[in-house]
């Protein structure tokens, strides 16, 4: 796996042909947040950017939401800031060893939910994946409510996995709201 992807610990969405700007917007953000030398870069998926900061990356999504109350204009180009908790492959058996890795952050009588997002990604059916990872995890599934959300995000032959309660992801079009 490239060194970078292992790095990422946020992934921001932007509109397709703003790369640039969106890459000038996360860094000034995280600048204004502390973080003087983030890694902001391009991943094989148009409109999604790969970030390292030095920052708890749940904690930026907690400070952008007061960010936004202050200055709702800071986010020009950014639409959605998304917490990575482990990089692994995105063959199957790698993505449920991730899961596996990280499925005790749902804890006893928390309900939760999968979400799957695929970019650059033939290999397996999104309902597919979500059936088999969805098979480690012997909590109950809230789809409307839920605690904890299971989050992969697929890029081309790599997979970040999450699991983040809903007010965790940073939505610029729904930012007080739990942003699936």
């Amino acid at each position: 796996m490239p060194k970078e992807m292992y790095d990422f610990n946020l992934l921001v969405s932007c509109s397709w042909g703003v790369y640039r700007k969106a890459k000038r917007e996360i860094a000034h953000i995280l600048e204004a947040l502390g973080d003087e030398n983030p890694l902001v870069e391009r991943t094989i998926a148009e409109g999604i950017i790969g970030v390292k900061t030095r920052l708890d990356s749940r904690e930026v999504v907690c400070r952008l939401r007061r960010l936004f109350d202050e200055d709702p204009f800071a986010f020009q180009y950014t639409l959605k800031w998304v917490p990575v908790d482990l990089w692994t492959f995105s063959d199957m058996d790698s993505m449920k060893e991730g899961v596996r890795k990280l499925r005790n952050r749902i804890h006893a009588d928390e309900k939760w939910r999968m979400i799957v997002e695929k970019r650059r990604y033939t290999l397996h059916h999104k309902i597919e994946i979500i059936r088999e990872l969805a098979d480690l995890i012997d909590e109950k599934v809230d789809l409307k409510n839920p605690e904890k959300i299971l989050r992969v995000d697929i890029i081309g032959r790599y997979a970040g996995v999450s699991i983040l309660a809903p007010q965790e992801v940073f939505s610029v079009a729904k930012p007080y709201s739990n942003a699936l």
